[in-house]
C-alpha cells in the first residue's frame, strides 16, 4: 500500500487545526497545543501530517559496536 498523503499539512489544514488564520497567532495555538512544528522562510508554520495522525517515525537503522572477533563477548 502507497501513502499518498503529502508529509506536510496544508496552510488550510493549518488553519483548520489552530482556529487561526494568521501565521503568528497559528504559532501561538501550535505551541499551546504542544504540537510540533517548524517556521518556513516564508515565516509560516509547517506541521508534519506524523505529528498530528500519530504515525511513528521510521527509526533510523543502528549499526552494532565493532568488537574484535579475539576478545570473548
Amino acid at each position: 500500500m502507497v501513502d499518498t498523503d503529502p508529509i506536510f499539512l496544508t496552510t488550510e489544514e493549518v488553519a483548520l487545526l489552530t482556529g487561526r488564520k494568521f501565521k503568528s497567532k497559528q504559532i501561538e495555538a501550535l505551541r499551546q497545543m504542544l504540537i510540533p512544528f517548524r517556521i518556513n522562510a516564508n515565516g509560516r508554520p509547517i506541521v508534519t501530517r506524523a505529528a498530528i495522525e500519530g504515525r511513528q517515525q521510521k527509526e533510523i537503522a543502528t549499526t552494532k559496536k565493532w568488537q574484535p572477533s579475539a576478545l570473548p563477548h
